[in-house]
């Protein structure tokens, strides 16, 4: 192993997803200063869906997906090619890198450590890991905020179908431990929501507006 390479590696995967997007999107296109002081407070998508509308939030979605994705998919496969692992490795490292890149968005170095709760860059690492799973959990998103525009409730009813599919045959990935990667991501999501959860208990959560509904 080179592990000078293997630093490199994981410290890009985590400044990739310290990248505060919404934060830039907001003062670049709409003059906002700081997202964080309005809605839930977070620089995720989120909260520019409810604070800047659909179109921002789709922007800031696909950015930050694809922070999760380039760590998980790319950077890995950067240290196969240049030889600093070996291919069988390859996927604890896409895991490594991932995670990094969550953390990153969580905690951005570029942004104070105060980010966004890594809804959409764990969609990006996990559909570098498992893309057949992270489809059909993408439709069950789409499906279940076009029923309730609640991103938060779409978000963690993905994340929480993304660990049932691993159980079932069709579905189950050739490494045991992923299927505890996937309950451990789903945990993650559940607990960076739980002021959601509790917003949406008490009936006060934003409902983020489609095709002009309020």
């Amino acid at each position: 192993m080179n592990y000078l390479y293997i630093f490199l590696a994981l410290l890009a995967a985590y400044l990739l997803g310290s990248i505060p997007t919404a934060l830039w999107v907001g003062r670049r296109f709409f003059g906002l200063a700081d997202i964080r002081e309005h809605g839930s407070g977070n620089a995720g998508a989120t909260n520019t869906f409810r604070v800047l509308g659909p179109k921002a939030g789709s922007v800031v979605l696909l950015i930050d997906a694809m922070k999760g994705f380039v760590a998980a998919y790319f950077l890995p496969a950067w240290l196969v090619a240049q030889g600093a692992i070996q291919p069988e490795h390859e996927l604890y490292f896409k895991l490594a890198c991932g995670v990094l890149a969550i953390v990153g968005h969580i905690y951005p170095v570029f942004a104070q450590f105060r980010g966004g709760k890594g809804v959409a860059t764990v969609l990006g690492m996990m559909l570098g890991v498992a893309p057949a799973t992270v489809g059909v959990c993408m439709l069950v998103f789409i499906v279940m905020l076009l029923l309730f525009r609640y991103v938060s409730l779409a978000s963690m009813t993905a994340g929480v179908t993304f660990a049932l599919l691993q159980l079932l045959p069709q579905f189950r990935p050739a490494q045991p431990f992923m299927v505890w990667v996937g309950f451990l991501l789903a945990v993650l999501l559940i607990y960076t929501h739980r002021a959601n959860i509790g917003r949406l208990r008490s009936g006060t959560e934003s409902r983020v507006p489609l095709f002009g509904r309020k």
